[in-house]
């Protein structure tokens, strides 16, 4: 379980003995009233452990919710956008939910271990929204986040490690797929699941059993030069993977004060993640009605000229603005400076050629640039091993 730190009066994760020990730079973060690494050493050789080698970042502070009962499925099903029922037990599925308005909550995946036995991890705290929508169905809904630590374990030799673990043919395991171990005596489960893009492990165990993970894993992976990242370089790696962020990419309909700074998964290009062929779900009609009328906003993923990251950035189109950049980084392995950006319709389809102002700040002095970008399909990074069954040995 969590406990405050005297120093911060924040949370702390159950690993986080483990993890301050390791901070060198000691440079921390709040991640929803956790205190979490931002770099432990250096954000460019953390981000090249999870690309190269493997890298663990300690995922406790997610929210994570037990849901369970004769009309868990059905609850399931009515609470999110996508067809639940597709989702095969011991199998994890991405999930966004939405309010009435059909403007997106939170994103975050779903395990399913039965049935009638969920488990619902989200960004957000959604105690309140989860509550609300249990009217009317037999289910039960627990707030179990203090009682599952876990850890993400990343990287080409991620499954090397945890086979090292006792975790017998892990390398079998399937994307999105789970599996079921014991460590010192305790349940430890693994999914094939990840913010990084690529191949990788997330590591789910009891709170007392944390310490000696830890200490176990970096013991095994030493020769594999394992090492923890922060959130900086998880931040490279999903940028250069296309995975969005709330808070970041969007805004959780609840939050937001001011109209209009909402979206819906059309409009975050996550329309593949509403399955109009379910009866009823939270949003149905309002999204309906958007397929039919047309979305105010387009996501898109820029390919920007040059090596300045466009942080902030408005995007033209013939020298007027016509959306802004939400991401954007300059991505190490895929050797491409990517963007992600709110673009107004009907401007940002594919192959659209844009401008990017660009604004940055070198030794107390600004520079503004105008940087071509271009419209691409789909992420630039996507290795094999992300998905090869077996796993690649390394």
């Amino acid at each position: 379980m969590s406990t405050v730190s005297r120093d911060t009066m924040m949370l702390t994760t159950p690993f986080h003995s483990r993890v301050e020990a390791m901070c060198d730079l000691n440079d921390w973060g709040n991640w929803m009233g956790y205190t979490t690494p931002n770099a432990y050493f250096d954000v460019e050789l953390e981000y090249f452990a999870v690309r190269s080698t493997t890298g663990v970042f300690d995922l406790s502070p997610m929210n994570k919710y037990r849901i369970s009962g004769p009309d868990a499925s059905r609850y399931m099903d009515r609470l999110v956008t996508r067809d639940v029922s597709k989702i095969g037990i011991d199998r994890v599925g991405y999930a966004i939910w939405c309010n009435d308005a059909g403007q997106v909550l939170d994103d975050g995946t779903i395990f399913r271990f039965a049935e009638n036995e969920f488990r619902l991890c989200s960004y957000q705290r959604a105690d309140d929204w989860l509550a609300w929508n249990t009217l009317g169905f037999d289910v039960s809904v627990e707030n179990v986040s203090e009682s599952i630590a876990a850890l993400a374990v990343q990287g080409p030799t991620s499954c090397t490690i945890l086979t090292l673990l006792g975790c017998e043919n892990l390398n079998q395991l399937k994307p999105f797929g789970m599996a079921h171990y014991t460590f010192e005596g305790h349940p430890l489960m693994v999914s094939r699941t990840g913010f990084t893009g690529d191949l990788g492990y997330e590591v789910w165990v009891p709170p007392e059993t944390a310490e000696a993970l830890w200490d176990r894993l970096f013991e095994l992976g030493h020769e594999y030069l394992i090492k923890p990242f922060g959130s900086h370089a998880l931040e490279l790696a999903r940028i250069e993977a296309g995975f969005l962020q709330a808070h970041v990419d969007f805004l959780p309909a609840e939050d937001v004060v001011r109209v209009g700074r909402t979206r819906s998964p059309f409009e975050l290009g996550l329309g593949w993640l509403v399955h109009f062929s379910k009866p009823l779900f939270n949003g149905r009609s309002a999204l309906l009605k958007e397929q039919e009328q047309g979305s105010r906003y387009r996501f898109a993923l820029l390919d920007v000229a040059g090596n300045k990251p466009a942080e902030h950035s408005f995007i033209m189109k013939d020298g007027k603005v016509v959306g802004t950049v939400t991401s954007a980084a300059w991505c190490p392995t895929a050797k491409s400076n990517l963007a992600y950006a709110q673009i107004e319709m009907p401007h940002g389809a594919v192959g659209d050629e844009l401008v990017a102002e660009i604004y940055y700040q070198r030794e107390l002095h600004w520079t503004q640039l105008y940087a071509p970008c271009k419209v691409i399909d789909g992420p630039i990074f996507q290795p094999a091993r992300r998905r090869q069954t077996p796993a690649p040995p390394q």
